[in-house]
């Protein structure tokens, strides 16, 4: 199958190719928490670039609950004009453009001064880095519900501001993922215990949503193949997950994998597992393409076109690309005329993981923000360099994002 050929999605809509650019965490919103000139800019290259989905990075439900300081926020329709720029300029040379919807849950840092949620109050383990992240308060039941109308609301605004979806995220260790899982969902009450318990929440979000948006919008889930931890949501799961989504209206799920703890989606795993180079999540996927109702697509690590063409050999519909198009946002335009062209940034082979893990993710910043600058990305950055310039950005958005919540409650 050719990675050039159109996508049928179950609702009728058509994603122009088999290539999309999956979600990167771009904190860059302006001082109202809102797309800013700099966030535009970025996607402009993107949608120039060939891919035929762009999907967002996350956009948060709530202002009270973020992943960064610097998050974008859609919770109201006070800056819904910002969003319809931003709709306009991914929208702009034909591609589906999807707004990543996202709630944190105790995967968000202390020093941002909120209470953390979870289903269960269970701590992050992350060594020495662990005391960044407070002891989550478990969800009652009337918070549970208002998460579910949160989620409906940004969606019914992301369509009004002209995105043509939204991708529901139940990945990497967040919130939705968080109630997945049985190391952070430790409840016994009808959100806990089975897997059709632990489920319930990401269907009852996706069903409310598709209540509410129109038909031809669309509604799609990024979820786990698995953690990548011991006693953690595995394989097994994702694929009864996968058949549980099968009778809701999903267009399209994404399968990645881990969370802060074991960071899989960078090639980590920590369960004794060994993840490949490129597709990391393609075995996983193509065991559950076997019970999908609804195309499947995998990111992780691709780089190749020869690898988003293994990718679609097998039962998987899309290739979902993230770090190589923050170096070369037109890798799929270049790819029509160059099937050698590739981009990587080099490994880091610190000896503590966890802050090699940050420097990974801050050399990936570092590209985008150069993008959203209108320069050329730098691969060979120094990592420390990366390291430590996303550690001063972070602290000013943090005081920046202090000032926003305490004029919010004024």
């Amino acid at each position: 199958m050719s990675p050039f050929q159109p996508l049928q999605l179950p609702n009728g809509a058509s994603i122009p190719n088999r290539i999309a650019k999956a979600a990167m965490e771009e904190n860059m919103a302006d001082y109202q928490q809102a797309p800013s000139a700099d966030l535009l800019r970025l996607y402009r290259a993107w949608a120039e670039g060939g891919s035929g989905l762009l999907l967002t990075g996350n956009v948060m439900i709530d202002g009270r609950a973020m992943t960064g300081p610097g998050g974008v926020v859609l919770e109201n329709d006070s800056q819904l004009d910002k969003f319809r720029e931003w709709a306009r300029v991914g929208r702009a040379q034909g591609a589906q453009f999807w707004m990543q919807l996202n709630h944190p849950g105790r995967q968000m840092q202390a020093n941002l001064g909120q209470q953390t949620v979870a289903p269960s109050a269970v701590a992050i383990e992350l060594g020495s880095f662990s005391k960044l992240f407070p002891l989550p308060k478990a969800l009652d039941e009337a918070e549970i519900a208002e998460l579910i109308r949160r989620f409906v609301r940004s969606a019914e605004l992301a369509e009004q501001a002209g995105f043509t979806g939204v991708q529901i995220h139940a990945a990497h260790g967040y919130l939705l993922s968080q109630f997945l899982s049985p190391i952070t969902n430790r409840r016994t009450d009808n959100w806990g215990g089975s897997l059709e318990n632990r489920a319930r929440l990401l269907l009852e979000v996706v069903k409310a949503v598709r209540a509410k948006v129109s038909p031809s919008f669309c509604v799609s889930v990024k979820l786990n193949s698995a953690d990548f931890q011991r006693g953690g949501f595995d394989a097994a799961d994702a694929k009864r997950v996968v058949e549980m989504l099968g009778e809701l209206d999903v267009d399209l799920v994404e399968l990645s994998g881990g969370s802060y703890e074991a960071p899989a989606m960078q090639g980590d795993a920590r369960d004794g597992r060994t993840l490949a180079r490129e597709a990391y999540f393609l075995e996983f996927a193509d065991e559950i393409a076997a019970v999908a109702r609804m195309p499947l697509m995998v990111t992780g690590g691709i780089r190749r076109l020869p690898v988003v063409e293994k990718v679609l050999e097998s039962r998987v519909a899309m290739a979902g690309i993230a770090t190589a198009l923050a170096i070369d946002p037109a890798l799929p335009a270049h790819w029509r005329q160059d099937r050698e062209r590739s981009a990587e940034l080099p490994p880091i082979r610190w000896k503590r993981k966890a802050l090699a893990s940050l420097a990974y993710m801050a050399t990936v910043k570092f590209q985008l923000k150069r993008l959203a600058q209108g320069a050329q990305p730098k691969p060979l950055v120094s990592p420390l360099r990366a390291l430590i310039g996303e550690q001063l950005r972070i602290a000013r958005r943090t005081r920046q994002y202090k000032r926003w919540m305490a004029a919010r409650s004024a």
